[in-house]
């Protein structure tokens, strides 16, 4: 075990008791510690003259002339003292802080840093930091670092534990080559991490985070690159490009493909074509056309006997799938070697499935991403088309190559645009593809602001609409009643809609809590007519296709993201009816500046760079729980740092050796093997 790797508690000063509470945030070594950076900063650098004092943040050096202390009503205690330097005197005051009194040593001089300001009648400096001048300075007379709490610590305790170690942040090893470094014009690493936590300046503070922050990208991208690098070095099944075939389907088809259609399906054509697996992103917005290129690539292979699966994330999604490519390819002599494989199937209906697939050396496969976890055993996957799921990463692409005993191409589908920052880092590893075309004919949602206030009225309007027999989507952002969130939930919505406000129409429930048959068949009463309201969480996000559905409600808009909200609006409009989001606020307060853009713009690119903006990476992707954007310094919207990253990770990658680098091949692994994939 390093020295870095140490057990905090063992850590002088610290204990088991210390060590729990450290523990909550995270900190469990030394290497944590170090890496602890903080949150914010105060800059109490600048020393003021008592008589020059102003109301804000100050820092004086100054001489303790008296401390007291005492208790006053309902049990609060307040410390006093005055402060003088060679001008004048100043009081401090303390709430709650009795070991403050005999703490201080009465004639000895002191560095101070509080807020000055009006308390108890006069200005005073108000809880303020005090170190002895004849220390070094830790927690005052200098930029402040303001790290993250918890019950029982508190930041200037992780000051004082930071600064007992800053031999070992001095000793820190470095993770850049030393080319990179000059090239880079970056701080060595343990120079940058001491600024970090020991800023002497603005401008030194500055200079240390964007060393760490090319270092966090610069690692990321150096992942991407080695996880595309070695996919290069496998194999895969050549799927030749069959043109009458492909001429026969385009034909087929009731409308005709768009441009960005055409020319993403070329891309993925000449993709199959070669014996490197393909590792392709297909973006485009909700009803885009997505699903028909997919169904192409699936053609092609089925039709050079071997075996396609599509994976989708749910089994709502998957059994749609299921019905819209036996549609699509049927009339190609598919019917009987298309396959449906789900958890909920009854032991035989699985069972013969899993029997077909392993025997048939042809067809598709459509099921959850728990395909890859069944017990069916592909004889020929060529090709898996990952829906709805950003990353399909290192660890699945090795359970399907021991399950297909090569790796097949993939081609991954997303409705949720990626913005191009995202692309060259989290993504760097695929080959991306937009579809930026809807289909001829298709409109795009109206969507409008509601504010609780306007309800009645707004009820009225869609009774109105929906008895000109439409349907309506309803989607809460809770299953149930919470205490912790106020909320309308997905119950309470539908037993005042089922009971009151729309009793005489024919309203449903459907969650991720219901079983699925429940599920399926709700859905297939809502696709045939029999409903007229679903009421539902997000389960319906993804996927579902109800050309009759025109209305979507969305009840407590501000939880959730821009790019969620844009998909479920993808679900309505997508029939001869022109579709209507209405986005219903939780109170009647001015909607946001995120709420305000979906009413002003359609564009998903320009909805997810806002929202990567202003939420980050981890609430739109859901990738931080994970690990995968594991970024405490660096701006992920940061193009040009991270264009200098990529390029340095390119050269490093071209005449480096990782392994000569323990630190960043640490890092590397873990960003390697980690992966989005629920």
């Amino acid at each position: 075990m390093s020295k870095m790797d140490e057990d905090i508690a063992n850590l002088k000063g610290i204990g088991e008791k210390l060590a729990k509470k450290l523990n909550l945030l995270g900190i469990k070594t030394k290497k944590d510690l170090i890496f602890y950076y903080p949150r914010k900063y105060d800059d109490f650098s600048e020393i003021s003259k008592v008589t020059d004092l102003k109301p804000g943040i100050v820092t004086i050096k100054a001489k303790i002339k008296q401390a007291t202390g005492r208790y006053v009503r309902r049990g609060m205690h307040i410390t006093e003292a005055i402060a003088s330097d060679e001008t004048n005197s100043v009081r401090l005051i303390w709430f709650n802080q009795p070991y403050r009194a005999k703490a201080l040593k009465t004639g000895a001089e002191y560095f101070i840093s509080g807020n000055y300001e009006l308390g108890r009648g006069r200005f005073a400096i108000m809880n303020p930091g005090a170190e002895l001048a004849s220390n070094f300075p830790v927690n005052t007379a200098r930029i402040v670092p303001i790290y993250r709490e918890t019950e029982g610590i508190k930041s200037n305790q992780i000051r004082k534990i930071i600064a007992s170690i800053k031999k070992d942040v001095e000793a820190i090893a470095e993770t850049l080559p030393e080319l990179i470094i000059q090239e880079q014009k970056l701080l060595p690493r343990n120079q940058a991490l001491l600024s970090i936590h020991f800023p002497k300046s603005t401008a030194d503070l500055d200079e240390a985070k964007h060393r760490l922050a090319f270092e966090e990208v610069f690692s990321l991208v150096l992942s991407a690159l080695i996880n595309k690098k070695d996919n290069l070095k496998t194999l895969a099944s050549k799927i030749p490009f069959d043109e009458d075939l492909i001429k026969s389907f385009v034909e087929s088809l009731p409308y005709k493909l768009t441009d960005a259609q055409r020319k993403v399906a070329w891309q993925v054509f000449k993709d199959l074509e070669k014996n490197i697996p393909a590792n392709r992103l297909i973006e485009g917005d909700v009803g885009s056309g997505k699903t028909v290129v997919a169904a192409m690539a699936c053609l092609l292979t089925a039709k050079q006997a071997k075996q396609a699966a599509v994976m989708a994330p749910t089994e709502i999604l998957a059994r749609q799938h299921y019905r819209t490519f036996s549609e699509l390819l049927k009339p190609f002599g598919l019917g009987g070697q298309i396959h449906l494989l789900l958890g909920s199937m009854k032991p035989q209906e699985k069972a013969n499935a899993q029997k077909a697939i392993e025997s048939s050396g042809s067809g598709l496969i459509i099921g959850t991403h728990s395909l890859i976890a069944e017990k069916a055993n592909f004889k020929n996957l060529a090709l898996a088309v990952i829906d709805e799921q950003h990353r399909f990463g290192v660890q699945q692409r090795k359970q399907l190559l021991k399950k297909a005993g090569h790796i097949p191409h993939l081609i991954s589908m997303t409705a949720t645009p990626i913005p191009r920052s995202l692309a060259l880092t989290v993504y760097g590893e695929l080959d991306v593809s937009v579809i930026d075309e809807l289909p001829r004919g298709r409109t795009r949602p109206i969507t409008k602001i509601i504010s609780p206030n306007s309800k009645a009225r707004l009820y009225k309007e869609l009774d109105n609409t929906l008895g000109e027999d439409r349907q309506m989507f309803v989607v809460c952002p809770l299953i149930s009643e919470s205490d912790m969130m106020h909320y309308l939930s997905a119950e309470e919505v539908y037993k005042d809609f089922s009971e009151k406000v729309f009793k005489h129409r024919r309203v449903a429930l459907v969650h991720g809590k219901l079983k699925t048959e429940e599920k399926v068949k709700v859905m297939q009463d809502f696709t045939s007519g029999k409903i007229d309201i679903l009421v539902s969480t997000t389960v319906i996000e993804v996927g579902v296709n109800i050309p009759n559905a025109s209305i979507m409600l969305i009840e407590g808009v501000e939880r959730f993201g821009l790019a969620q909200i844009h998909q479920l609006r993808g679900r309505i409009g997508r029939g001869e009816h022109q579709g209507y989001c209405y986005l219903l606020m939780s109170d009647s307060s001015a909607p946001s500046r995120r709420i305000r853009a979906l009413e002003n713009t359609s564009d998903g690119f320009k909805l997810a760079e806002l929202d990567l903006e202003i939420r980050g990476p981890g609430a739109i992707y859901g990738v931080s729980q994970h690990g995968v954007l594991d970024l405490r310094l660096a701006d992920i919207s940061d193009t040009k740092l991270i264009a200098r990253a990529r390029n340095a990770a390119q050269n490093f990658l071209d005449g480096n050796n990782l392994n000569d680098y323990p630190e960043l091949a640490e890092e590397v692994y873990r960003n390697r093997t980690i992966t989005s994939l629920n």
